[in-house]
């Protein structure tokens, strides 16, 4: 790369929170080696539940959760944060999915040429996003994820989604995805535990069995040990969210990986012989 072209990392995801309880660690590794990472975040949050002790100084929840991204971005060393300004869907079932405003609402068509414009304007050679259903079937997690892969493949051509801006075709796009193999264990330990694995998270809306058995390829593995620290730092700003909270065996279960990230490889379409190391191999 030059100073005229320099290795840009775009993650496009949904929520403030997103960015580092899920891939948080990769993006500040690449961070600390002089990438410049974006993030686009479709949402502020606004559904999310917080305890009211969280709101004091803050006009609304979308407030709070966004200052908490700000606070998150700064540990993990993020160039900016951009915003699409859609409302929070709320989970799978939720009237939210319904309102006027929801990202999970909104044409895909629409919510693809925001996204394009920012590939156009920052010029990312590797995208990050969701997996196709979203980690664990969060609407906005899929929504998003869909506008994302249309927008790649249509940033390269200026005539699709025009906004005045050249076309800029990045070189890779990769979805973050779970360890499986970990997940499946937790399905298993968790009753012993007195824990009911398709009722898990606060409200008992997540259905962690189902997701366990979906499978999607891990085509690279990135460690970012050295950073674990600066991950908690940025995850204890989303305080709102359990940030700073710990114990409980799903949290223990996945702190054996929470060392690494894993993405599958959407584009270039062949799969990599090897598991990458770097998302930036072969550019």
């Amino acid at each position: 790369m030059t100073a005229n072209n320099p290795k840009v990392l775009l993650a496009v995801l949904a929520h403030p929170d997103d960015e580092t309880f899920g891939m948080g660690g990769t993006l500040a590794l690449y961070a600390r080696r002089g990438v410049e990472v974006h993030l686009v975040c479709a949402t502020r949050g606004e559904v999310g539940e917080v305890d009211e002790k969280y709101l004091r100084g803050f006009n609304s929840i979308a407030e709070r959760r966004e200052a908490e991204l700000r606070c998150a971005a700064e540990h993990l060393g993020l160039k900016a944060v951009h915003f699409l300004d859609y409302r929070d869907s709320g989970m799978p079932g939720s009237p939210d999915n319904h309102h006027p405003g929801a990202l999970a609402a909104a044409p895909v068509d629409e919510v693809a040429a925001k996204v394009a414009h920012y590939i156009r304007l920052l010029k990312p050679q590797i995208v990050l996003t969701f997996d196709p259903i979203g980690g664990y079937r969060h609407p906005d997690h899929i929504a998003i994820h869909n506008a994302t892969v249309k927008a790649f493949y249509a940033a390269g051509d200026a005539a699709r989604y025009p906004d005045g801006l050249p076309g800029w075709q990045p070189a890779k796009l990769y979805y973050h995805v779970l360890p499986r193999g970990i997940l499946r264990l937790a399905v298993k330990l968790m009753p012993l535990f007195g824990k009911d694995p398709r009722k898990f998270g606060r409200n008992g809306d997540i259905d962690l069995a189902a997701i366990a058995a979906v499978s999607f390829p891990a085509h690279a593995r990135i460690n970012y040990r050295p950073l674990v620290k600066i991950r908690e730092e940025a995850s204890a700003c989303h305080e709102s969210q359990g940030g700073r909270s710990s114990g409980g065996i799903m949290r223990y279960i996945l702190g054996w990986f929470n060392a690494q990230d894993l993405f599958m490889r959407a584009y270039p379409p062949d799969p990599p012989r090897r598991k990458e190391r770097d998302l930036f191999a072969g550019i």
